[in-house]
């Protein structure tokens, strides 16, 4: 499923985990700059329609998207539709006749003592350390115990920023930094730095395969059409299929577990789609190291060295973050090393010391 006219980027910003996925403050657009969704089905048939729309738009409560097809403000095919268990199958067009109301989606309840640590704070930004197996959004499946509820537990004036002030994603098992608006003007700021591609994010990888040196992946992706949790690159092909994405990649060292190759990258975005270091890293025949949705051509080896290395989850780090601060204008920088286990897996295979890729963030 794709969105044709919307300025929430509906593909990025869906499922349950991401890597890196820019958001575009879509409350925060002017009357003249807003309009109102409108999607094309791809990859589902025979889908009840309040089910598409809620994979469509996650941050929308599924009992909100239920109310508006029941009032009369869904039209599938320029025909409006009441009945939330109408089918929908592959081609079908879906407009929304009025806009969510997207504050169902900001207040998000309860607020909640998580644990993360704040790397930085000041008056108009925060940058936290998410760690693993910590969801970001509250979505379908995670109403709760969120990056965002424990947000709004140290910081309650984030309720009257949208999204309590998160302008990009990790991934549920993705560790590392993120940068948090604590202002509405911090947030379009930053989601203007995000869309000018020059917010500076750095991710060390650890992969299956011999890496080459140097090398960028220019692959559009788009949502995998046999399974709704997965995406997969598109070569030569955008629009309504994929969306661009480019990741450069450097190698900062090589080694190997039983006779496999292994390699430590670092990895820089020019674009944040859902997945996109793990989707063009396998696409390359370098799948990370834990993966458990993307195991690359050979599973079977990935299991083993999953096993093998007893690292069960991604081996992907938001280890460096740069960006221009929205109120004083000054560079900023931010490194954090990975957290234990993924330090643990670096020692076993060789990997270190820490100082290494730090001109890596500047060169790739």
């Amino acid at each position: 499923m794709t969105q044709e006219k919307v300025n929430l980027d509906s593909e990025d910003y869906s499922g349950e985990d991401f890597e890196d996925d820019d958001m575009e403050a879509f409350e925060n657009a002017s009357a003249e700059e807003k309009t109102l969704p409108k999607f094309v089905v791809e990859g589902f048939w025979g889908e009840r329609l309040d089910k598409v729309l809620a994979s469509l738009m996650p941050d929308v409560s599924r009992a909100r998207l239920q109310k508006m097809i029941e009032s009369g403000a869904v039209k599938v095919n320029g025909v409006v539709v009441e009945k939330i268990r109408a089918k929908t199958t592959e081609g079908d067009e879906i407009e929304l006749l009025e806009a969510p109301r997207m504050e169902e989606a900001l207040a998000f309840e309860p607020q909640e003592d998580v644990e993360f640590e704040v790397v930085y704070e000041d008056d108009a930004i925060i940058v936290v350390n998410k760690p693993a197996g910590l969801v970001v959004h509250p979505g379908a499946g995670n109403p709760d115990g969120t990056l965002m509820n424990g947000l709004l537990w140290r910081y309650p004036e984030l309720k009257e920023v949208p999204r309590a002030g998160i302008v990009h994603r990790l991934d549920r098992d993705t560790t590392g930094l993120m940068v948090v608006a604590r202002t509405l003007a911090a947030q379009t700021n930053l989601v203007r730095q995000l869309q000018e591609r020059s917010v500076k994010r750095e991710y060390w990888a650890i992969t299956m395969g011999s890496a080459a040196p140097d090398f960028v992946v220019d692959v559009p992706i788009g949502r995998d059409p046999r399974s709704r949790i997965r995406f997969k690159g598109f070569p030569g092909s955008t629009g309504v299929r994929a969306k661009p994405a480019r990741t450069r990649v450097r190698t900062v060292d090589w080694s190997s577990a039983d006779g496999i190759p292994i390699s430590w990258v670092a990895c820089r975005l020019d674009t944040g789609r859902t997945h996109q270091i793990r989707v063009h890293l396998t696409g390359e025949d370098l799948p990370l190291i834990g993966d458990q949705l993307y195991r690359g051509r050979a599973p079977g080896i990935a299991v083993k060295m999953e096993n093998l290395l007893d690292f069960h989850r991604q081996a992907l780090h938001a280890s460096r973050l740069g960006l221009v601060h929205p109120v004083t204008g000054e560079e900023m920088q931010w490194f954090r090393e990975p957290p234990e286990d993924m330090i643990q897996l670096m020692d076993d295979l060789g990997f270190g010391p820490w100082d290494r890729p730090v001109t890596v963030f500047e060169r790739v």
